[in-house]
């Protein structure tokens, strides 16, 4: 008598990020880019030059630990694709500055991203991105009121 249709949404919702991520992840390992880095790249870049943020603003972006935060920014750092510099607002700070190298990948890179996204909405009309878009935001703003919540 227990209502399973639940069960099936979730298993269709977390099938199609995992086939999602899967195949965006081929489109930036072209760049030499590895899972997450985009993201972070990306954050760089959306705030203007020069560039740069600090690292707790970076977590908040792309939703990491500082221990996570600070693994993938070393790798990165070893990719040339950022560096660490003096914060000169705060002596004890730091900021994460795209590189040279690094801008040019992510304003690659993003094309790439943006049309594959593209390509896998493709099986959608225009209103089922819609619908769709409306309907993930629901849910998205009820679950994050209860994560605030508790």
């Amino acid at each position: 008598d227990l209502d399973v249709a639940p069960l099936g949404v979730y298993g269709r919702l977390f099938r199609v990020v995992q086939l999602s991520d899967d195949e965006l992840a081929k489109g930036l390992a072209q760049y030499g880019l590895q899972q997450g880095w985009f993201d972070l790249l990306a954050a760089l870049r959306r705030a203007g030059a020069p560039y740069a943020l600090n690292p707790t603003s970076l977590m908040r972006a792309t939703l990491l630990s500082s221990s996570g935060m600070t693994k993938r920014l070393d790798r990165m750092v070893e990719a040339g694709l950022i560096e660490r510099r003096p914060d000169p607002n705060d002596r004890r700070g730091t900021l994460v500055r795209l590189t040279g190298r690094g801008k040019n990948v992510i304003d690659r890179a993003v094309e790439t991203h943006v049309g594959n996204e593209e390509r896998l909405l493709g099986v959608l009309t225009a209103a089922e991105r819609r619908t769709l878009d409306r309907v993930l935001k629901s849910l998205l703003i009820e679950l994050e009121r209860a994560e605030r919540r508790s």
